[in-house]
């Protein structure tokens, strides 16, 4: 009804009045537009037969249905420590959800240059390298700021693949402006060099001695190969950091907005799979380090690690026998017959011990397990990380397994070859050379045959947007990854993808954190084992806890599948 109508045809109406209803009409059409009056109708007469107790309770959720999509209106980042008390960063994602802004999810992540100090002794270099990471976290709060917050600002959080895109774009952008940057001042560097370098003279002509193939010194020496020189360090972008950590973010946020764990959401990103089960990965508990770092003089045995080979309940049977196995480990130690240097807790989690000849480590670790009567050997098999990249003495060519002990890549064949012969039950190395002495991968796969397998640490290896991956060895049949800071979520799931025909490992960064979300990363990715250290430090076991939390979610939900793990053997899936 018009205002004239409403006043009478006779009635004076005021210009107040008339914009009163005409305000009024406008009203009526924007609620009518937006269907406001059947809903309020259709949810009264709800409300009414249903009788809810908290009747605007009711009402909220009734209307969130038809609120739109949350869509992000911010990320922020700020400086957080570690573990170890390394700066790391944080991101937060903010999203606009019923017309209202709200801090959602946040994701920390440790800084690049968190696995570089591992097996340095110099405090110089390590140092540099906390400096190097300093400055990779000052740039990444930069970019976070500057440019990828105004870059997703109105994005959906749920578009991970769309999302990450723009973030991978972007990082390859930055990296071809310092690689442009890099190249020119090389050019430079070397032009200066050329013009100031003096005049060389002439090579002096070969003398006898030479001609005949040296003198008796280098004779001695020729029957042994040259070392292949080190591959230059992986390159690693100040800030890239950034990339990885907010894709993580948004991951966790979507996570929050549709009401589903993280595992979830990452199985549902990866391609469908026939089975409706979800997998646990086993995890792989460390136990004893006696490596580099201890006070021992043997370096070898950077990790011993249980290695549960059957489809075990990750609270009862893995994590309850690895503790009763530390217990009684220490038990032993204290005893006035053992033989050992100093006993401690390592970074990562487990007993560290001095000790002079690997067999005492193993020997340790195998009377423990007798003593409990472990079936170590069938159901519990041994892993050795070797970390064999950090043993290597350059200026002899050779790697220093024992202080004061060198070995050739090849004599370390022959060791490695003893201890599995005389330990039956160690059924992986990892990392037994470095990447490369690819002739000796090749032997000592040859030589171990079916009864251990190889594995490679990819961490080395540069992500794919800095180039091609460099190719593992020959003999590497198992290969542990890690989400390292430059690398979004998408891009993890393909590298996953890529080995779908080896079972993967999924290890956590050196640098530990809060944030539990690599538990829910290996589940989510269909991981066979998971790597996370010993049963020490409050960020590691919170990582243990999520994982008995999830398999407790799967088990309630009955879609916990099980399968028969094997690093030697392909895996069987039993149920």
């Amino acid at each position: 009804m018009s205002y004239k109508g409403y006043l009478g045809c006779h009635s004076k109406v005021s210009k107040e009045d008339q914009e009163f209803y005409d305000l009024k009409n406008k009203a009526a059409d924007y609620y009518r537009s937006n269907g406001v009056p059947e809903k309020i109708e259709g949810v009264l007469n709800e409300m009414f037969f249903q009788k809810p107790n908290d009747i605007y309770g009711y009402l909220a959720n009734y209307f969130t249905r038809f609120s739109c999509t949350p869509v992000i209106s911010k990320i922020t980042g700020r400086e957080v420590y570690d573990g170890r008390g390394l700066t790391a960063i944080q991101a937060n994602v903010h999203c606009i959800i019923r017309d209202e802004e709200k801090m959602v999810c946040s994701a920390v992540m440790g800084g690049l240059y968190d696995s570089l100090s591992e097996g340095i002794a110099e405090s110089r270099e390590t140092v540099c390298n906390s400096d190097q990471q300093q400055l990779s976290v000052t740039t990444a709060l930069n970019w976070i700021r500057e440019h990828l917050s105004p870059m997703l600002q109105g994005f959906n959080p749920t578009d991970q693949t769309n999302l990450d895109k723009l973030l991978s774009d972007f990082f390859m952008a930055r990296y071809l402006e310092d690689k442009k940057r890099c190249e020119t001042e090389q050019e430079e560097n070397k032009s200066e060099t050329v013009s100031e370098a003096p005049a060389q003279a002439p090579p002096a002509p070969a003398s006898n001695k030479d001609k005949k193939g040296g003198d008796k010194g280098k004779k001695g020496n020729s029957t042994e190969k040259p070392l292949p020189p080190a591959e230059p360090p992986v390159p690693r972008l100040p800030g890239a950091i950034a990339v990885g950590v907010v894709s993580l973010a948004v991951a966790k946020t979507a996570t929050r907005l549709i009401g589903a764990p993280l595992y979830t959401h990452i199985t549902s990103i990866r391609v469908q799979q026939a089975s409706n089960k979800i997998y646990l990965p086993m995890p792989m508990i460390t136990i004893l380090s006696c490596g580099k770092n201890s006070l021992g003089k043997l370096n070898l045995l950077d990790e011993v690690i249980l290695l549960p080979t059957s489809s075990q309940r990750v609270r009862q049977q893995v994590i309850g026998l690895s503790l009763e196995l530390h217990r009684e480990m220490r038990r032993i130690l204290n005893g006035s017959g053992c033989k050992a240097g100093p006993v401690g807790i390592s970074e990562e989690g487990s007993l560290q011990v001095g000790f002079e000849r690997p067999e005492q480590a193993l020997d340790l670790v195998t009377e423990a397990c007798a003593n409990l009567k472990l079936p170590l050997g069938s159901d519990l098999r041994l892993a050795i990380n070797c970390a064999a990249q950090c043993l290597m003495d350059y200026s002899r060519g050779r790697y220093e397994v024992m202080s004061g002990c060198h070995k050739s890549p090849d004599e370390l064949v022959d060791l490695y070859e003893g201890l599995i012969h005389k330990y039956p039950s160690i059924t992986a190395l990892i990392d037994p050379f470095r990447k490369e002495d690819v002739e000796q991968w090749e032997r000592l796969a040859s030589v171990i045959g079916q009864s251990c397998c190889l594995i490679a640490d990819e961490g080395s290896n540069p992500c794919p947007q800095w180039g091609d991956a460099k190719p593992l060895p020959q003999g590497v049949t198992r290969v542990i990854f890690r989400h390292h800071g430059d690398m979004t979520i998408s891009e993890l799931i393909r590298r996953f993808a890529d080995k779908s025909d080896t079972e993967t490992i999924l290890a956590a960064g050196s640098a530990e954190t809060g944030d539990t979300s690599i538990v829910d990363l290996a589940v989510g990715l269909g991981s066979f084992f998971l790597k996370m250290g010993g049963l020490r430090g409050g960020e590691r076991m919170d990582k243990y806890n999520r994982l008995m939390a999830i398999e407790q979610e799967l088990e309630q939900e009955g879609i916990l599948g099980a399968r028969e793990i094997n690093l030697v053997k392909p895996a069987a899936v039993t149920s």
